[in-house]
């Protein structure tokens, strides 16, 4: 990268991190810190929602999947339109007003107010823990774009390098400030992607005729997936909206319900089709550029020899002239900071507020959040240096959330007298029963994902404790 490029993205992160010491002084306590006090619009939020949904996991992820796959790997975000309006409809009416009137910060404060402490205790854990391997998933996702753009770092130096970026604006500003960087954040990759990426990889790799002429068979097919893939990612991806920490918040966060639908609505827009297709088209065409040899001098004779989630950002340092290379490498560490520092500070919040259990109304305790935050953003940085792939890190963490929550926060919207001891166990199976055969790569049926069984256990353990507390009239944990 020459000296424009890199003058273009030092300014870049300098906005970011002034808009995180700005509203450093904007933050009176800990429901400032983590909900924005409740009066946040519904344009902010919703670009706020996909910016952390898809982000640089997804992006950088899609990519790889276009690599993969060719365009098929779109339905991939298809499920998070789903997702957004499903808990639109269902979720946001059931959640919102009962967020502003007790002052609720967190998603596990729902469940204890419907299941008891012992519960809210343990989907705090849990979702402390995914958000946590979620927070690193981006990093790593961020130091894979370095490392392609500038092949004389490491991964290790580029993770720490994304995560001090990350971590310091967001231990400073909290909410207000992730959701108004990823404002920023969202125009500059929208821009980047656009009116950068996308064309000039079509121009540079010989337009339609050339690309056509290299691509696998089945590349520019949407049929080119298995059904068992799309359960997969249904079943991964759907339930995340109704048990996402980083979500509530933006609930919590919006001025009422109509905001709220608004905005989700807007960001399942965003996700697919516009979002979905450009991923995987960049992707693609970083495939046509390996087939073509263009990464040669880079040492990949053929696509075969790579890892595709790597592809991406070779394409971009192989066609970007000087000046669009630094404002395309700010649009891709948009994505990936704007779901980083989401996760972050949905981590934070479930360790203060659901396992420590500080009062939100105490002014000090927005100290004790930022400490909390640059602790588990220094623990994510580590965790980003011993894993491999952006994708399978986040899925799994997804997986780990997924399996353990949806089913407990299914019973507290939809039963009358939910079960705090069948939300207690079914919480523990399907966590405990996903991770277990997730790592000792027990083979499902079909070849579907260990998140499947384990929801499904979630479910039984949960009807068949609720029906034997029924019998006994018992209700709590």
């Amino acid at each position: 990268m020459g000296t424009i490029d890199i003058a273009i993205f030092i300014v870049y992160i300098i906005v970011v991190l002034g808009i995180g010491f700005y509203f450093h002084y904007k933050n009176k306590d800990a429901k400032d810190y983590y909900t924005g006090g409740n009066k946040m619009g519904s344009w902010h939020i919703g670009l706020s929602v996909v910016a952390t949904d898809v982000g640089g996991g997804f992006s950088i992820g899609l990519g790889g999947l276009g690599f993969l796959m060719g365009i098929s790997g779109s339905w991939m975000l298809f499920t998070g339109l789903l997702g957004a309006w499903l808990s639109a409809v269902f979720l946001i009416p059931k959640v919102i007003s009962e967020g502003h009137l007790f002052n609720l910060l967190t998603f596990p404060e729902l469940l204890k107010r419907k299941y008891g402490a012992r519960v809210a205790l343990l989907a705090g854990i849990i979702s402390f823990i995914g958000y946590l391997g979620f927070t690193s998933s981006q990093l790593l996702a961020g130091a894979k774009l370095a490392v392609g753009t500038f092949p004389e770092l490491s991964v290790n130096k580029a993770v720490l390098m994304m995560g001090v970026i990350a971590v310091v604006y967001t231990v400073f500003g909290g909410i207000k400030a992730v959701v108004y960087t990823d404002t920023f954040q969202w125009a500059i990759l929208m821009l980047g992607l656009i009116l950068i990426g996308i064309p000039i990889s079509y121009v540079e790799l010989g337009g339609y005729e050339a690309i056509v002429k290299v691509l696998p068979d089945g590349f520019l097919s949407l049929t080119s997936v298995s059904w068992v893939q799309l359960i997969n990612w249904a079943v991964t991806i759907i339930p995340i909206w109704f048990i996402g920490m980083t979500l509530y918040q933006r609930i919590y966060a919006c001025k009422d319900e109509k905001t709220a639908k608004k905005a989700w609505f807007t960001a399942g827009l965003f996700e697919y089709p516009v979002m979905a297709f450009m991923g995987v088209l960049l992707g693609l065409f970083a495939r046509v550029g390996a087939e073509q040899g263009m990464f040669l001098a880079d040492g990949f004779a053929s696509a075969t020899a790579m890892d595709p989630e790597i592809g991406l950002p070779l394409l971009l340092k192989n066609i970007l002239p000087a000046g669009l290379m630094g404002l395309m490498l700010a649009a891709y560490f948009s994505a990936i900071m704007s779901t980083a520092d989401s996760c972050l500070l949905a981590s934070s919040g479930n360790f203060i507020t659901d396992i420590l259990g500080l009062n939100s109304q105490n002014n000090k305790n927005i100290r004790h959040s930022q400490l909390a935050t640059l602790i588990i953003g220094a623990v994510a940085v580590l965790l980003a240096t011993l894993m491999k792939n952006v994708l399978e890190l986040m899925l799994m963490s997804y997986a780990f959330m997924v399996s353990g929550l949806f089913v407990p926060v299914i019973g507290m919207l939809y039963v009358r007298k939910p079960s705090g001891k069948a939300a207690l166990w079914s919480m523990i199976v399907g966590g405990a029963s996903t991770l277990l055969l997730t790592f000792l790569k027990i083979d499902i049926p079909f070849g579907f994902d260990p998140i499947l069984p384990g929801i499904l256990l979630s479910a039984f353990i949960f009807y068949l404790i609720s029906k034997q507390s029924r019998d006994h009239g018992i209700f709590t944990a």
